[in-house]
């Protein structure tokens, strides 16, 4: 009787482990799946594709989500709340004025304008950097990137000028310009979207850092590219053909004029750029395909996925690492700089923002300014690089990661260390 009581014990015991052990297992397979798929969504992040695959980081971002909802991770409705619908209206609604101003010929005018004061190599170089710098701070730094490469590679082929120093010149431009605003490009948009700084307060503080860094970079090129260094006029600048809609135009300008007031006055940021954008959309003249085409959803994907990436990543509580290593503006604005090269910009925001120290501005703004700035280290630190560079690749232009290297390297230093003094 003792006998058949222990045994029967024994396997009662047995068959608990055994469930216990199953458990165990079944915790372990999903913990090795979950960091798993975030560790590779991170690194697809960084490369911008999988190897062997056809994705992007739109598709990369929105895959590795669905894997996490699947897992259990986090529930569809977590998921749905960690979109932030202020960010997500706000780059789709200047996505839409950008668009409009392109089609109406507002950014080829505003570059003809710029090259008509000036006609000498140099000239051009300083009326190039400068007017995309001034564009790129109230308009998306991308679409700025996207309209005046193959603008800048006509007039350098025109004049039969080196057109190299000329693309790095719109490519840095871009990124140091966007600095100046909270629209000058997505993470900017991001960071006013979480911090609430009013748009004149963060354009009083950054605008000189981007005015300075734009100096500095007519100041390099100079050095790298003797060419560049005439002051001889050129015979004669020759631009393309292009065509001003009127109505359109007039349209689109008394729009975004008002949209910039609105933003200046403190309206909110999100709100009025939708408001912007419907009266935009209210027209005869264009049809709405022309204009939703243009719309960059991979973009908004992009967002959207990184959205639910990083309410994953504060559930799993691996931001510790970062909130040990961040103890100092000055340790948080390197972590913000090494990061925002190593996963890029948008998905860096994403991820730092919750250690920002509540109601704290100056943390805001150097995450503003590192998470930009570090975008002219690589040819790959930035969406507006690569569009230069592939729209220059499909025009016969080839802009080297070497020669980017040697422009990028030192003028991000120099941005960083002006942006972190002045901040600081």
């Amino acid at each position: 009787m003792l006998v058949a009581h222990y045994l029967l014990g024994a396997v009662a015991l047995n068959s608990h482990t055994l469930h216990l052990s199953f458990w165990s297992k079944k915790v372990i397979i999903l913990q090795f799946s979950t960091y798993g798929i975030l560790g590779l969504t991170y690194l697809g992040l960084a490369l911008g594709y999988i190897p062997g695959l056809r994705m992007n980081r739109a598709t990369i971002a929105l895959v590795g989500s669905a894997f996490l909802i699947a897992l259990g991770v986090i529930s569809l409705p977590e998921a749905w709340q960690a979109i932030d619908a202020n960010t997500i209206v706000f780059l789709l609604s200047m996505m839409v004025v950008n668009t409009n101003l392109a089609y109406a010929g507002f950014f080829q005018k505003a570059l003809s304008l710029l090259l008509s004061v000036t006609r000498s190599p140099l000239g051009l170089l300083i009326a190039l950097t400068f007017g995309t710098g001034a564009l790129s701070a109230f308009f998306l730094n991308d679409t700025i990137a996207l309209i005046f490469t193959p603008l800048t590679l006509s007039l350098t082929r025109s004049l039969k000028l080196n057109p190299i120093p000329y693309l790095l010149a719109v490519a840095g431009a871009t990124n140091v310009g966007s600095v100046a605003t909270l629209s000058g490009n997505p993470q900017n948009i991001l960071i006013g979207s979480f911090s609430h700084i009013p748009y004149l307060d963060f354009l009083h503080v950054l605008a000189p850092v981007a005015i300075t860094g734009l100096v500095l970079q007519v100041g390099l090129l100079w050095l790298l590219y003797p060419d560049v260094r005439s002051t001889q006029a050129c015979e004669q600048v020759i631009t393309e053909n292009y065509r001003i809609f009127k109505p359109l135009f007039n349209k689109s300008l008394v729009i975004t004029t008002s949209l910039l007031i609105a933003f200046a006055i403190g309206l909110p940021l999100a709100e009025s750029a939708l408001v912007a954008a419907s009266l935009l959309l209210i027209t005869r003249r264009i049809k709405p395909q022309r204009i939703l085409k243009q719309v960059d959803g991979n973009l908004l994907v992009m967002f959207s996925g990184l959205f639910i990436l990083t309410r994953v990543t504060q559930k799993l509580n691996l931001l510790q690492l970062f909130t040990q290593a961040i103890n100092s503006p000055l340790s948080f604005f390197s972590v913000t700089v090494i990061l925002s090269n190593l996963i890029s910009n948008v998905p860096a925001v994403l991820l730092l923002q919750p250690l920002v120290p509540h109601g704290d501005t100056r943390f805001w703004l150097l995450l503003a300014a590192g998470s930009t700035l570090a975008g002219n280290l690589t040819l790959f630190g930035s969406v507006a690089n690569l569009i230069v560079v592939e729209a220059a690749a499909d025009l016969g232009y080839s802009l080297t990661f070497w020669e980017h290297l040697r422009f990028g390297v030192p003028l991000t230093v120099s941005t960083l260390i002006l942006a972190f003094l002045w901040i600081h």
